[in-house]
């Protein structure tokens, strides 16, 4: 569970406007990994972007589901403030938290609450049809929880490219955080997307649809049927979106 569209998102930054859109992704984990047969079948993405004369904000909720309903449930929301005039230079504030659980098996995971602050750099070329950020982030978990006083860091990079006059684009980011209780003290998380715009086709200009794909690479980040992530796995999805 993560962003799933800030990556497209990202050239708007430069521009005043808010963004948002809803997805819904079909996940192939539970038929491509014998350890993930209780991976949730769907997931759903509602999430927006808005700019303003001080910088941007954006949040995601990403919903998980079983047959039967709702198995878990994640979300993220940051800020950023402009520190430079061409706006490439941002501070940047987030929180994230939440909780997921696998089906048939006694195991149920929370993402502890955590706040990240650091610097952002942002770039967008001309038109704006190639985008690209890197953030570097202080991470701490909230007191209270397991993982009480813990301090670690988060590296982000997050990119878009469109083609064919828009008709596709290529978007995604990549996470790798500190976390000592993995493997290797490490957990990287990568979800490229390619996505065909339907409404820049002629005559469905207002359909607002996109369909594509995710791919979800990961290391020790997704938990198996036993309760364990400390395995490498990278995850397809078929997906639908709708913009507003």
């Amino acid at each position: 569970m993560k962003k799933l569209l800030i990556a497209s998102l990202l050239s708007l930054a430069f521009l005043p406007l808010t963004a948002q859109d809803i997805q819904l992704h079909y996940d192939l984990g539970h038929s491509l990994y014998g350890d993930l047969d209780g991976r949730p079948n769907l997931t759903s993405t509602v999430e927006m972007f808005r700019t303003d004369r001080l910088g941007s904000t954006y949040f995601f909720t990403d919903i998980d589901y079983y047959t039967d309903g709702a198995a878990g449930a994640y979300w993220e929301i940051s800020r950023e403030f402009n520190v430079s005039a061409d706006k490439h230079w941002a501070a940047h504030v987030e929180y994230n938290g939440g909780a997921t659980s696998i089906e048939h098996t006694a195991v149920a995971t929370r993402f502890q609450h955590a706040l990240l602050l650091g610097p952002a750099w942002n770039w967008a070329n001309r038109d704006f049809t190639a985008t690209f950020s890197l953030q570097a982030m202080y991470k701490r978990y909230f007191k209270g929880m397991s993982r009480n006083g813990f301090d670690g860091f988060q590296l982000t990079a997050v990119w878009s490219k469109t083609l064919a006059h828009g008709l596709f684009t290529f978007s995604g980011f990549a996470d790798l955080w500190r976390d000592k209780d993995v493997a290797g003290k490490l957990i990287f998380l990568s979800e490229p997307q390619l996505w065909c715009n339907v409404y820049t086709l002629k005559g469905t200009e207002n359909l607002h649809f996109s369909v594509g794909t995710e791919v979800e690479l990961s290391n020790n980040f997704v938990f198996n049927n036993a309760g364990r992530n400390n395995k490498f796995y990278a995850i397809p999805t078929l997906a639908l979106k709708c913009s507003f």
